[in-house]
This record gives structure tokens, sequence and C-alpha cells, in this order.
């Protein structure tokens, strides 16, 4: 039988919240997704913290704010659990063993990154990654474009990404189309507001230098800015650190974010990885700060204001809309990554197989991320190139 009442809260709930969520961080594979399914099997079923229903407006609230969604569930999580010490507790106990795992990868990328061995590894693991962003846009593509307006608008959103149009107009553009299709179709209640939009226009920064104060505010930008699932992450990624600010190569991206990949907890702790490159230990630590601080202060500024936010119907279609938008823009910038991926007859092979394993068979990710690996490592002892 489903709970219907939350357990009654321990005399150390603190404890509590920092052994479950330590856990989740060094178990927790498999995406955004898989996260929020762990985190209801704990903390619905099983512990009984909070209800159904309670959970269900949790996860409303984090998809309703920039930054990863599974972190900022957990959250709200140990908010409800354990106050303003629970909410700081679970975040960092949920991302710190992925940022300690990517950054020991870090340290091996660019101590032995040049070295054959690592570099077939991530030539198998690439086109996975690939395989995985289209299953998760075919995930989320029906419940995103759930009517022909939003259809039209993610259509929209590709061709501007793909005519260099920045990530955060792309969003914030297709949020402001869906308000306005939702207008035309069924003219607002007196009194509806429409989201405000100036904290993510303000939050777009002018160009850094390759400082460390210029690594930490890219990565508080990006934090700020990010809506919908880690996998749209790429698409910021590349249009500042490769496109715009040129610090980095679309091969180093790619690498970058399969190590993100075979690692558990967020996608974001990318950031930890490309920091690390950019600027060594405090580069690594400046980047990881600043792309999960914007979700620490949303969480804790927003919770109180859930209830009036989830009876706004513009603010439910500016979200529509930007749940849309990110949608186009993982599709365009999977498009730009394939072509720098899939590169010979081994990577498309890998690339075919992993979205047909996916896609039909639903294997788990991170198996087929680990069996790239060896896959490129077999190809390039095969071919001599150890």
């Amino acid at each position: 039988m489903a709970p219907t009442d939350p357990a009654p809260r321990p005399a150390h709930p603190l404890g509590e919240v920092a052994l479950l969520f330590l856990r989740l961080g060094f178990t927790a594979f498999g995406g955004p997704a898989a996260h929020i399914a762990l985190m209801e099997s704990e903390v619905v079923r099983r512990r009984r913290w909070v209800t159904p229903g309670r959970f269900l407006d949790l996860l409303g609230a984090a998809n309703l704010i920039p930054g990863p969604s599974s972190s900022e569930l957990a959250l709200y999580v140990g908010h409800e659990r354990a106050g303003v010490r629970g909410l700081l507790v679970a975040g960092t106990c949920f991302i710190l063993p992925a940022t300690l795992m990517t950054g020991a990868i870090a340290w091996l990328y660019v101590r032995f990154g040049a070295l054959p061995r690592m570099g077939t590894a991530l030539h198998g693991i690439k086109p996975v990654i690939i395989a995985v962003v289209l299953q998760a846009l075919r995930g989320l593509g029906p419940r995103a474009m759930k009517t022909r307006p939003l259809a039209a608008i993610g259509v929209l959103g590709v061709l501007a990404a793909a005519l260099g149009a920045e990530p955060l107009a792309v969003l914030v553009g297709a949020g402001a189309a869906a308000m306005l299709a939702r207008r035309l179709a069924d003219p607002p209640a007196a009194g509806d507001a429409a989201p405000a939009l100036a904290p993510l226009l303000l939050s777009a920064a002018a160009a850094a230098p390759l400082t460390p104060l210029g690594i930490f505010l890219v990565f508080v930008k990006i934090g700020a800015t990010v809506f919908g699932s880690g996998y749209v992450l790429l698409a910021f990624l590349r249009a500042d650190l490769v496109d715009r600010l040129h610090w980095m190569t679309e091969a180093q991206l790619l690498d970058a974010v399969a190590v993100g990949q075979i690692t558990p907890g967020p996608v974001f702790t990318t950031a930890t990885f490309i920091g690390y490159l950019l600027g060594g230990v405090p580069g690594a630590g400046l980047a990881t700060v600043g792309i999960f601080l914007p979700g620490f202060v949303l969480v804790a500024v927003s919770r109180p204001l859930l209830a009036r936010v989830r009876r706004s119907p513009p603010a439910g279609a500016f979200l529509d809309g930007v749940n849309v938008g990110s949608l186009a823009l993982m599709a365009w910038v999977t498009w730009q990554l394939g072509k720098a991926a899939i590169v010979d007859g081994t990577t498309a092979a890998l690339a075919l197989a992993s979205a047909v394993l996916l896609l039909r068979f639903e294997v788990n990710a991170t198996w087929l991320i680990l069996g790239g690996g060896v896959v490129g490592i077999a190809a390039g002892f095969l071919g001599g190139t150890w």
C-alpha cells in the first residue's frame, strides 16, 4: 500500500540525510531519470520521508528552475527532512563522490591522456555517448512537444541553434513563444503574471579571461541558465568554451562528457574535469562550485514560492517552452558532436549498435559506455596503435 503520510522526523535527521545521499552519490549511475527514480524509491516508498504527491511537487519545482534537476531534487528532499542544513548536506553528499572521481580521472587524463591506451578507450566511448543522448531525446521529446505549437517551437529552436543563436536566447525565446501561443489559444485571466525573465537575462556574462575568477564566473553563468536535462549542458559548454572563448577543443569537450558519463552522480560534474584541464586543482574546485552554486541558492529561495508558481498558467507555459528549447539545443549539439565522434567504421558501428541496444532493448547506458571503452582499446590493439 502506498504511504499517505511522511514518517516522523527522527532525533538526528541530518545523519540520515547524509548517509542516504552519500550512498546515492557513489551508486547513482544512469543519468537524471535514473537518479530521480532511485530517490523516489528511497524517500517515498522505503523511508516515507515525503508523500508521493509532495515528491511530485518537489520534482516539478526542480524542473522549473535552472540547474541540474536531479541534484536540485536532492536539495529539496534534504530540506524537507532536515531543514536548511539538510539541504546543504544532501546536495554536498550527492555531488561530492562524483566530483572526487571525476577530479581523479582528470588528473590521469592530463598526466597520461596522450598515451594511445587512454586515447583508444575514449575513441570507443565517444560514439556511445552520442547514442545515450539520442535515447534521452527520444524519451523526453513526446512529453515536451505535446502540442503542435510546442513541436513547431522545437523545430524553430533547432534552426536558431544551427544559425548560431546563443543557447540562453534559444531557451528564453522558446519560453516566450510558448507563452504567446498559450495566450492566443486561451486569453489569461485577470491577475495572471508572466514569469520573471530578468534573472535569466541578467545571468548572461560577458567574455571572461582564462583566470581562476574567469573560470568561476563562466560556470556560475552556465549553472544559472541551463534548464532541463543534464545533456543540455553540452550545448552551453560548447557555445561558451569551444565557440566563444576557445578555451578547449571539440575533442576535449567530448572527452569531458565521456568522463561525466562513466561516473555516478550528476552529469554536471563534467565541470570538475573541464576546470582541472583549464586551471588544475583550483580550476576544478572553482568550476564545480560555480556550476552548482546557483542551484543551492535557487532551491533555498524558490521553496516558499512553489505554490504560487504552480498556480500561474503563464509560468507553466513558459516552462513548457523552455523544455522544448532544451531539447532543440540537445538535438543540435548531438549533431555537432556526432560529427567529431563518428570518424571511422569502428565508431560508426559502435554508435549504431549502442543506439539499437539503448532504444530497442533498454540496456543500461553505463555498461555500454564501459563496453565502448573496451572496444576502443581492443581496436587500438588490433590496429597496432598501442
